[in-house]
């Protein structure tokens, strides 16, 4: 039986015209029916280029255009939780970038605002749906590595080493700027799936740019969101994690995820410092033998790849988000997994202000 394409609002047109407007015209069971900018005139430009019907300015607009059934949000973390509430209210199913929002409270209220209304939620935690990466998940649950030993992830980026970059949201804490939110929120995600939930925490926090060029008057404004995050985890099953994220790591070593068992090691990484999807490769050794590549099965390759990595596993973050809607029923990566994440986030925030552990509660 055919079924009927499901009819998509985008909103956010940073992200969202890289990735979330392609992304929706190339599912076979999408088609974006409205866009949303805050300036009329740029959601008009933005729908005539990519032939969306509707351009909207509010996203009241969005909320009330009965064409649209579900609705994917890319705005900066400040905004999420008044616009996720505002479509949910009005019955529509949601798409939600991560950070979740700006708090763990914020995060609940729109996880129990889905679910009273029935409707499903989901996060574009776009690590679980990369072949390399289930191809580690297949590995770890096949005990590969044994029992683990030790968790060390490096994620060190140099998007923002570059000290005249403009100052924006991004820069301000108070909005959900930093590298916690921008990767912690992913880091968070993928030990959760991968290794299970977490025991307790420990966190440094520092912002080594201190300042920024405003983009209008070049005067400089101050940072105060995060560029580096050190942070340690002791796992529900007593295995320790090592985390280090930075955004301003000239000429970093990319994003690299260690796990050292007593039957063997697996080591899944990538140097790929524009394209945070392309280019993972998959190591392991056993018995202390030579690293050796693994071959990524062809039944778990994307059917079709772009220059754009990010845009592949996208795609299949919305198949998963339409075959939810298809069940009636949400499944991992949804906003229970976005309320976990940031939850972690708060905690995070937590011990870098007390200088200590902290216990991570269970939800």
């Amino acid at each position: 039986m055919t079924q009927s394409p499901l009819g998509v609002a985008v909103v956010g047109t940073g992200f969202g015209q890289k990735i979330h407007i392609p992304g929706f015209q190339a599912h076979h069971r999408t088609q974006v029916a409205a866009v949303y900018h805050r300036d009329r005139e740029k959601a008009q430009a933005i729908a005539q280029t990519h032939g969306i019907p509707h351009a909207c300015q509010t996203i009241e607009e969005v909320a009330a255009l009965p064409d649209v059934q579900a609705v994917s949000i890319s705005t900066p973390p400040f905004l999420h939780q008044q616009m996720a509430e505002t479509v949910l209210k009005a019955g529509k199913h949601l798409l939600l970038e991560k950070p979740t929002a700006l708090s763990v409270t914020e995060a609940k209220q729109i996880q129990n605002l889905a679910e009273s209304q029935n409707l499903v939620a989901v996060l574009d935690f776009e690590f679980r749906f990369v072949p390399a990466w289930q191809r580690l998940a297949e590995l770890l649950n096949e005990g590969y590595v044994g029992q683990p030993r030790l968790v060390k992830i490096d994620w060190l980026a140099s998007s923002r080493a570059n000290p005249t970059r403009p100052w924006n949201w991004y820069a301000r804490k108070d909005q959900g700027g930093g590298a916690l939110g921008a990767i912690g929120s992913h880091t968070f995600d993928y030990i959760a799936w991968l290794f299970g939930p977490a025991k307790r925490l420990c966190a440094r926090l520092s912002t080594s740019i201190p300042h920024r060029p405003d983009p209008t008057t070049g005067e400089l404004k101050l940072v105060d969101a995060d560029d580096t995050c050190s942070i340690w985890l002791e796992l529900d099953n007593g295995v320790p994690c090592q985390i280090s994220l930075s955004s301003i790591a000239y000429a970093g070593r990319g994003h690299w995820l260690e796990v050292y068992g007593d039957r063997g090691s697996l080591i899944l990484g990538s140097s790929n410092q524009k394209d945070y999807v392309h280019g993972f490769t998959l190591q392991g050794s056993q018995a202390g033998g030579p690293l050796e590549e693994f071959e990524i099965p062809q039944r778990l390759a994307f059917p079709k790849t772009y220059p754009d990595g990010r845009l592949a596993p996208f795609i299949r973050v919305i198949n998963h988000w339409v075959d939810c809607i298809d069940q009636g029923n949400p499944s991992a990566p949804s906003i229970r997994e976005g309320v976990y994440s940031q939850l972690l986030m708060d905690l995070t925030h937590q011990s870098n202000e007390t200088g200590s552990w902290v216990d991570v509660p269970s939800l």
